[in-house]
């Protein structure tokens, strides 16, 4: 088909194209990683976002681009895991604030808020990189902008988007000399790309029949209901979970300068005394989750703004008797307000239990496989009463999710600490101490013991590689330190005793920790701990049965 003009008919089938080719191959994505390690996600994290935004607007039945395009962008932003997922978000955030007010756009147009996006993704990032997604879209969409007028069309951009989209995707490997050693093009581009290939197969009449995954949301999912939870004598007790979904009325407020403190501070007030206030602002939309024993004071309250695009209220007393986080459960047991609480993300049941035990109040559930979306955190902080909450996302391909929510949540002061391993988690939570009450002071001192924790990983390497000057073999033992390949063996204690032996002033550091992983046997822990006795006497040790997958140790040494 030809298009002239692009509405938001049109748009929703081009991207729900682009989201199902990235679906058929997205393991091929996962597999561009320059560490040749079990844990590339980038695919995967691509696809769980854009998934979401599609599938917030599936059922909408809106032929106005920009009307469509807003909640897109709102789907995909609270979906976005990973750095590329939340980068991707970014992207399409500013393709659809270009596309804002619009019924339908012609080329030019589209072409103008693919700019608008690149200016989006690249504010998002603090230090953009140059080699990675955001070079493949920017000079995509600078090459098609420049080769089209008002007489193209819609599939004449597309083409030439993605024409540029694959020269600059192989040309990855000369801007970023890392790609070019693991010899491996960027996978956030190569993500980017498949998606852009769909929306150029659907043009071409290729409509793919596929269906998108849909994780489980407890929001939306219709739970059998318990009607023994409350009955015909019960006093309500715990009040009602409300949350919609609200569009600010140009009629009723200036949208632009609306301030989302507005809501929350009419739901905090006498007359409503809300609980577990979550209020998010995204242009004209807003989104709201209150506990409150009187939620039809809470809309007669939200129509002074708006009106309700969906509504849902619950009885908390059937609530109490879903399935739910642990983590999220024992927060609203205990219902106790803190001026300070802690939120690390962790992967396996003894990291888990230490972490706790250190005092965490609560743990998203997340690793390098399974990053963490942007909404998987404000569950977390919404879930807490603290004036401030300190989160340890423990993965760099985390931290920006972490951010993004943070940035989002008006409920409490939210400090994301640059964690990037659990080895710096570890350390940084044994100087967890909030007595002096100042938050510099705190902060500093879980700065520092990052900065001063060296943190070492050991996994199976899944291809034959080259890196860091070590030829790697498809199943070697590799050990990394702080981000850095330093061994590859046929053992994994050869290679932890490798890895050791490369940290930078050993001899100046005096404790180890060896956090065993769920591949690791009992004998391979007893073979470990002979190993730091007898070659690094020196060094206190001790170990924890971390449970985590795909890493056999995690090693912190101080």
């Amino acid at each position: 088909m030809v298009l002239k003009t692009l509405n938001g008919e049109s748009f929703k089938a081009l991207v729900s194209n682009g989201a199902k080719n990235l679906r058929l191959n997205y393991e091929e994505v996962d597999n561009l990683n320059v560490f040749p390690v079990p844990d590339g996600d980038t695919g995967t994290n691509m696809c769980r976002t854009i998934e979401n935004g599609v599938n917030t607007i599936a059922k909408l039945d809106e032929k106005r681009i920009g009307v469509l395009g807003k909640e897109l962008s709102s789907g995909m932003l609270l979906g976005a895991r990973g750095n590329s997922g939340v980068i991707l978000s970014q992207i399409f955030r500013g393709i659809c604030k270009g596309l804002s007010g619009k019924s339908e756009v012609n080329a030019v147009e589209l072409g103008e808020a693919y700019k608008l996006g690149v200016k989006q993704a690249y504010g998002a990032v603090v230090t953009p990189v140059e080699g990675t997604i955001l070079t493949v879209f920017r000079e995509a969409t600078e090459y098609a902008c420049k080769h089209i007028n008002e007489e193209s069309t819609i599939n004449e951009f597309y083409e030439l988007h993605l024409k540029q989209a694959l020269k600059t995707l192989k040309n990855t490997k000369e801007l970023l000399p890392v790609l070019k050693e693991a010899d491996v093009i960027d996978s956030g581009g190569a993500g980017y790309v498949y998606i852009v290939k769909g929306i150029v197969r659907y043009l071409d009449g290729d409509e793919i029949e596929l269906e998108l995954s849909k994780e489980e949301d407890s929001s939306n999912s219709a739970a059998p209901i318990d009607f023994s939870a409350f009955g015909p004598d019960d006093v309500i007790q715990f009040g009602y979970c409300t949350e919609f979904i609200l569009r600010l009325q140009s009629s009723k407020v200036d949208i632009d300068s609306f301030d989302i403190q507005t809501i929350i501070d009419v739901l905090n007030g006498d007359d409503i005394k809300g609980d577990s206030i979550v209020a998010l602002k995204d242009d004209s939309i807003v989104k709201v989750h209150v506990h409150t024993k009187d939620p039809g004071k809470v809309l007669d309250h939200m129509r002074d703004y708006g009106e309700f695009l969906t509504i849902k209220v619950e009885n908390m007393a059937l609530q109490h008797n879903e399935q739910m986080d642990e983590d999220e459960r024992e927060a609203k047991k205990q219902k106790v307000h803190k001026k300070y609480a802690v939120v690390a993300v962790a992967q396996g049941k003894g990291i888990k239990e230490q972490f706790k035990e250190f005092g965490v109040d609560y743990i998203v559930d997340g690793a390098q496989t399974m990053n963490p979306s942007t909404e998987d955190f404000i569950r977390a902080f919404k879930s807490l009463d603290a004036d401030n909450i300190i989160v340890f996302p423990n993965n760099k391909n985390i931290i920006m999710a972490a951010k993004q929510a943070a940035k989002l949540y008006k409920g409490a002061h939210i400090e994301v600490i640059y964690s990037t391993s659990i080895p710096q988690c570890y350390s940084a939570l044994t100087m967890l101490d909030f007595s002096s009450d100042d938050l510099t002071l705190i902060l500093g001192n879980f700065n520092e013991a990052i900065r001063n924790v060296v943190s070492g990983e050991i996994t199976i390497a899944t291809r034959d590689t080259e890196l860091n000057g070590i030829k790697i073999h498809k199943n070697d033992f590799i050990g990394i330190v702080d981000g850095k390949l330093v061994a590859s063996t046929k053992d994994k204690i050869d290679c932890l005793e490798k890895l050791i032996s490369s940290v930078k002033d050993l001899e100046d550091k005096q404790v180890l920790t060896l956090i065993n992983g769920e591949d690791a046997t009992e004998k391979d822990r007893e073979k470990a701990l002979e190993l730091i006795a007898s070659k690094f006497p020196h060094l206190e040790y001790g170990a924890i049965d971390g449970e985590q997958s795909v890493y056999h140790f995690f090693v912190a040494i101080e």
